[in-house]
């Protein structure tokens, strides 16, 4: 039998070997994607880092929708990005220093620890030689190897008491703008012929400037550092639940080392239900912006949402990308926030008359969705509406949106890390799967 035919006959008994009647599921009541009938999603654990608010159960026991809200360690994401804002200064640093402890930092903790962020951006000579040797167009990938790779320059790699958890933290929120910057850098070389540079990280920068600065030199202005180091803050943490997190979380509770489980987190992150759905808004914009000629009328572009909702046109999945939520009804925090930056960089940038473009799609997106929804459920804007847009308008590659993700996120799996393996009374987390086969009686070889 032929190598080839024997893959395909393999593969083909896949399709009867794993058929599941969907009625099973209800019937043993398995909760699908780890989510409730209404939408909510099964409580699987206890946190005190992160909060994500959607709804609201009312007296009546059923979900009201409610203005979206996201807490870091109680603070609401409004909290502590307003006086940052207003002030025009860099946070990321002060909310990885939150995450991580509990606290709010002051002016001495706070500039401690950006130092100590500093201090631990460069990477070892020989991480660098290796990212040359693994150069290819899947940052993720790379990311992940690099981490991987990270263990065996570590001298205490498995401990896991609490003073060598924060170290490790430390150091991979640190090398991870610097991996990905080079990454880019030699993937550019690469490919495209671009000339190769590795820029060693400057002191006194903030990471989301010294992140542009190894990328793209000094070819960017403060808006622009400003607004990613925003962006860096709302996707920095988002409750235990999500995909990555809770990757991270399943495989720390296993008490492997640090590095495996984080990168466990970024193949999950990697993967275009999660981490990856800022390209897919970006590119459908640029298809919307080829296709409907008048920007402002709202009858074409309403002509058009519908033909998409109706798998008529675009991709023909039947979704607009960037609108709805697991768990936002009415709006989701970060992308109010997002927003706002990004029309001041669309004025800076010249290129308001797409954000407002965008803006209607956002409104008519909304409301032909609802057309459509039989359950009521409000929709909203969700945060990677408008980041495709903003990493564009920066002049960042999409071959680092989702790894510019993992940059922000790596400070949320740490601290679930840090807090899995340090609550009393923690367990291996292990959930039941209900085998639904029935027994059969082994048939000897010849007989078969």
């Amino acid at each position: 039998m032929k190598k080839e035919y024997l893959i395909y006959k393999l593969s083909d008994k896949v399709k009867s070997s794993c058929k599941i009647d969907n009625e099973l599921f209800t019937q043993y009541g398995v909760k699908r994607g780890l989510r409730n009938e209404d939408g909510s999603g099964v409580l699987v654990g206890l946190t005190n880092i992160g909060n994500v608010v959607g709804y609201e159960r009312g007296e009546d026991g059923k979900l009201h929708p409610t203005d979206g809200k996201l807490f870091y360690r109680g603070y609401e994401l409004s909290q502590l990005v307003e006086p940052l804002l207003k002030e025009k200064r860099f946070g990321f640093e002060e909310v990885a220093f939150l995450l991580l402890s509990g606290e709010l930092p002051d002016r001495e903790e706070l500039t401690a620890f950006a130092e100590l962020l500093n201090d631990n951006m460069s990477l070892d000579h020989r991480t660098v030689v290796h990212l040359v040797d693994l150069e290819g167009s899947n940052i993720m990938n790379i990311l992940a190897r690099c981490v991987l790779e990270m263990y065996t320059f570590d001298q205490n790699p498995d401990d896991i008491s609490r003073d060598n958890l924060m170290r490790q933290s430390i150091e991979l929120i640190a090398k991870f703008p610097t991996i990905i910057a080079y990454a880019y850098n030699i993937y550019r070389h690469s490919v495209h012929g671009r000339s190769l540079h590795i820029r060693h990280p400057k002191e006194n920068l903030s990471i989301a400037e010294n992140f542009l600065y190894m990328l793209k030199h000094e070819e960017y202005t403060e808006l622009e550092a400003r607004t990613l180091d925003l962006l860096l803050i709302t996707q920095a943490e988002h409750g235990g639940g999500n995909n990555s997190t809770f990757t991270v979380r399943v495989t720390s509770s296993t008490r492997t080392d640090t590095y495996s489980s984080i990168a466990a987190g970024i193949g999950s992150l990697k993967g275009p239900l999660h981490g990856g759905a800022n390209i897919k808004v970006i590119n459908m914009f640029h298809h919307l912006k080829e296709q409907i000629h008048d920007w402002k009328n709202v009858d074409e572009i309403d002509t058009y949402l519908r033909r998409m909702l109706n798998k008529e046109a675009y991709d023909k999945t039947g979704l607009i990308y960037g609108i709805g939520h697991a768990v936002y009804t009415k709006s989701d925090p970060r992308a109010v926030e997002l927003k706002k930056l990004a029309g001041e960089l669309a004025k800076e940038k010249h290129r308001e008359e797409e954000y407002n473009f965008l803006c209607l799609l956002e409104q008519e997106g909304i409301k032909c969705l609802m057309e459509r929804r039989k359950n009521g459920k409000p929709a909203c804007a969700n945060l990677d509406f408008y980041s495709g847009f903003i990493y564009e308008m920066i002049g960042l590659p999409q071959e680092i949106y989702t790894p510019i993700f993992a940059m922000a996120r790596i400070v949320g799996w740490t601290a679930h890390r840090i807090e899995e393996l340090n609550f009393d009374g923690r367990r291996i987390i292990r959930p039941a799967y209900k085998n639904i086969l029935s027994e059969k009686d082994y048939t000897p070889i010849d007989e078969r």
